[in-house]
Order: structure tokens, then sequence, then C-alpha cells
């Protein structure tokens, strides 16, 4: 069996690429071949080092304007590529580029709080200010609107009204960590 390669995105600290990267490590059908960020210091570059996993800075005219970042994607053959905490829109080229091969964790349960603006702190505080009793995450494909694309996984979480929004942070970050790194094996082992 050909060892399936998955390229992350990410634009801040990497938690989620840290814990995809520890879930795959002993797989040897599974290899993490490198992270993309466009955050120049972004935390996770320093994640990677650590890991010994390559990663790569861009700027917005390589990943929207020219065909940079896509002739990297290209070369490197991802069999999934995976949006861990990456905050730009992929522009089209790159979506046609690999259909359904593109897929975003976003930290409620699309299609509620999802649109350009809502990631992190302000989803969970939307949450809370609109007094939800559960939250969760949605794995979805990209497409060319933000967090639009075909669900691909929910998973839900209780929130009560004493709930902080860290509280609601930490319950919907524990869903990534244990729900994400399963379902991209899943969606590799299908193909």
């Amino acid at each position: 069996m050909k060892t399936k390669q998955i390229i992350l995105f990410a634009s801040g600290s990497g938690s989620n690429v840290e814990n995809i990267i520890h879930y795959f490590q002993d797989n040897p059908n599974i290899n993490v071949s490198m992270v993309l960020t466009n955050k120049s210091d972004a935390k996770v570059l320093e994640r990677c080092k650590r890991l010994s996993v390559s990663a790569l800075y861009f700027n917005k005219t390589a990943f929207k304007d020219t065909d940079c970042v896509l002739d990297i994607l290209k070369g490197s053959h991802p069999d999934l590529i995976v949006l861990a905490g990456f905050l730009w829109k992929v522009p089209d080229h790159i979506i046609k580029a690999f259909p359904n091969k593109i897929i975003n964790i976003h930290p409620a349960l699309l299609p509620k709080y999802g649109g350009k603006g809502m990631y992190g702190d302000h989803v969970h505080k939307a949450v809370k200010e609109n007094g939800d009793d559960e939250s969760g995450i949605t794995i979805h494909y990209v497409n060319e609107h933000y967090d639009e694309g075909a669900i691909i996984h929910q998973e839900r979480t209780k929130i009560s009204p004493e709930d902080r929004v860290e509280d609601i942070a930490a319950k919907v970050h524990a869903l990534e960590y244990e729900f994400f790194p399963k379902i991209i094996e899943q969606l590799l082992l299908a193909q």
C-alpha cells in the first residue's frame, strides 16, 4: 500500500497540527509530509521544527495571485489537504486542482456560526451570547465559500449557562483533538 500523504495548513499556534502529527507519527501508511502557514511568526513553525516536520511560510501573493502554493501542492501529491486552524479563504484555483481533497475543521455546529470572521473565540463568544445549550465541531470539505462545503462529520458537546467562553473553547478543543485525526484517517483509508 502506498503511503498516504497529508499536507496541513495552519495560521496560529498549531495545537491541532501537533495533535495530528502525533496521531500519525507511528503509522507506516499515513504521513504528514509538510505544514504550510500564512504567518511568518506563527507558533506552528516552532512546533514543526521541534517535531522535525517540514514547514513553509507563504504570503498572500504566493497563495492567491500566483501558482506558487499550487505548484508546491501539486509537486507533493497530497492525498488530503487539511486546514487545521487556517484562516484564509482557499482560492478557487487550488480548490479546483484538488476536488474533494481539502477539508477544514470548524469550532461550531455548522451551518450555525460559520462564515468570514467566525473562528476561535469569536465563535465561542457567539455561542455563549445566544445561550445555546450545545456546541461542537464540524469537519467539512472546502468549497469556494467560507464554511459551506459538504459536512463530513459533526460532534456535539453540552454547554451550561455557567460556562464561560474559555470553558466552551476547552470543550470544543477536546472534541477537535479526539475526532479530527480519526476522521482524517477514515477519509484516507476510504480512498
